[in-house]
């Protein structure tokens, strides 16, 4: 079994910063991509930022400077650091990470339970 933990959402005020974290365990022999999305209510989940085993990034047009994604591979960890804080970054931000589980599984794809990050005056 393989669990994604997330934590650090809350209330900020716009123009501030939090800091999530998504933690993996169980019966993880490697991890690929690690992505962050979020949703926010009456709309779609959408793909905030992703990381790389190789440590390659990418992110969405509307969090690029403000937010930074890293990943602590012996940890199994991932973070997202969120700068600049809008209201419109409000949802529940979910981790999600493409795992193997043994050297002759497949890739298969976890989810996190999600973490609400409220951005409000």
């Amino acid at each position: 079994q393989v669990q994604l933990v997330e934590s650090g959402g809350g209330l900020v005020q716009p123009g501030g910063s939090l800091r999530l974290s998504c933690a993996a365990s169980g019966s993880i022999f490697s991890i690929n991509i690690m992505t962050w999305y979020r949703q926010a209510p009456g709309k779609e989940r959408e793909l905030v930022a992703s990381v790389t085993s190789g440590d390659t990034t990418n992110y969405a047009d509307s969090v690029k400077d403000r937010f930074t994604i890293s990943r602590d591979s012996a940890k199994n960890t991932v973070y997202l650091q969120m700068n600049s804080l809008k209201p419109d970054d409000a949802a529940v931000y979910y981790c999600n990470a493409v795992i193997r589980t043994s050297r002759f599984s497949g890739l298969r794809v976890y989810w996190g339970q999600g973490t609400q990050v409220t951005v409000s005056a």
